[in-house]
C-alpha cells in the first residue's frame, strides 16, 4: 500500500447512522436544484476572479461557499476550544494568543462538505489532492479559489507541495489541510501525517487545530460522511435529506513550534492530532453512554 494513500476502516454498511429527522421530497428537490445553480454559477465567477489577488479570490470563494451550504441545508456553528498542551510532544510547541503570520488550519476529515465549511468560515486556501484539480466543474472552482495541490501518487513531489504551502503561509494566507489523508466517519479518526507541518516550520508560521462534527435533529450524526465505497451522489442525497443539519467546528488556539526540523513537525502532528481526537471521540463516547 502506498503510505501516502491511507485507507480508513469505515464503510457505508457499518458507519452511517440512520437519519433522526428528514425533510420532505419537495424540499430535498429544491435543495438539489439550488445547489446545482450555485455550483454552475461558480464556474464563471471562478474564471472572472482569477484577475484578482489571491486574498480577494478567497473572499469571493467564502461568499460562494456560504451560498452553496445554504442551498444544501447546512448551517455552520463555529466555536472556540480550550488550549490543550498535554501529551507527547507538548514541550516542542508553545501556545500563542493570536497569529501574526500565516496559519495552517488542520482538522479531521469526514466529508466532501469539509472544504466548503472551512471556506465559508474564513478566507482560506485548500490543500487538495491533485485529482481534484482535474475534476469537471469542481477542478475549475478549486483552481480559481487559489487551492494548492499535492500529487499523493508521487512521493518525490511532496517537497514541492510543502514548499508551495510554506510560500502561501509566508504571504499571510490561511491554508487548510486534512493530515489524515482520507475521510473517516466521525466516530474515530486517523493519524495526522507530519509532512505538511514542515511548511509551518519553514515559514515560521503557526498551526491551528479544528475538530469537526455533524448534528442533525439535535443529535450527533455520521450521515454526511463520505467513506468506503460510498458514491458522491448517494452522499449528496443523504445530506440534502437531513433536517436541521449543523456542522459544528471547534477552533482551538494556534500553536507555534519551538524546535526545528523533523522533531518540530512530528511534535506539531502529535499535539494537534491529540487535541482533535479528544474532542471528536469524547463527543461520540458521551452520546453512546447517554
Amino acid at each position: 500500500m502506498n503510505p501516502w494513500l491511507p485507507a480508513a476502516p469505515c464503510s457505508t454498511s457499518t458507519c452511517i447512522d440512520p437519519p433522526v429527522a428528514t425533510v420532505g421530497p419537495v424540499r430535498q428537490v429544491l435543495r438539489l436544484v439550488g445547489a446545482m445553480i450555485m455550483l454552475l454559477s461558480g464556474v464563471p465567477v471562478s474564471f472572472a476572479a482569477r484577475v484578482f489577488s489571491t486574498e480577494r479570490r478567497t473572499r469571493i470563494t467564502q461568499t460562494w461557499a456560504r451560498g452553496l451550504l445554504r442551498a444544501l441545508g447546512v448551517r455552520v456553528d463555529s466555536r472556540n476550544g480550550f488550549a490543550f498542551m498535554g501529551g507527547s510532544g507538548s514541550g516542542a510547541v508553545s501556545a500563542i494568543d493570536g497569529p501574526d503570520t500565516g496559519v495552517l488550519l488542520v482538522g479531521n476529515h469526514i466529508s466532501w462538505l469539509d472544504p466548503l465549511i472551512t471556506a465559508a468560515m474564513m478566507p482560506c486556501r485548500l490543500l487538495a489532492k491533485s485529482e481534484v484539480g482535474r475534476w469537471p466543474v469542481i477542478g475549475t472552482l478549486a483552481t480559481g479559489s487559489g487551492a494548492l495541490f499535492i500529487d499523493r501518487t508521487r512521493m518525490y513531489a511532496l517537497p514541492d507541495a510543502v514548499a508551495d504551502v510554506a510560500a502561501a503561509l509566508r504571504e499571510g494566507h490561511t491554508v487548510v489541510a486534512f493530515p489524515e489523508g482520507t475521510t473517516w466517519c466521525g466516530r474515530g479518526m486517523g493519524a495526522f501525517r507530519p509532512a505538511v507541518f514542515q511548511a509551518v516550520v519553514d515559514a515560521g508560521a503557526v498551526v491551528r487545530p479544528m475538530a469537526l462534527r455533524f448534528h442533525s435533529g439535535g443529535q450527533l450524526t455520521t450521515g454526511p460522511c463520505y467513506v468506503g465505497n460510498d458514491s458522491l451522489v448517494a452522499s449528496i442525497l443523504r445530506v440534502t435529506a437531513l433536517r436541521d443539519l449543523v456542522a459544528e467546528v471547534t477552533l482551538f488556539p494556534p500553536v507555534r513550534p519551538t524546535l526545528a526540523g523533523i522533531q518540530a513537525r512530528k511534535a506539531l502532528a502529535r499535539l494537534t492530532e491529540a487535541q482533535v481526537r479528544t474532542s471528536v471521540t469524547d463527543s461520540h463516547r458521551d452520546l453512546i453512554s447517554a
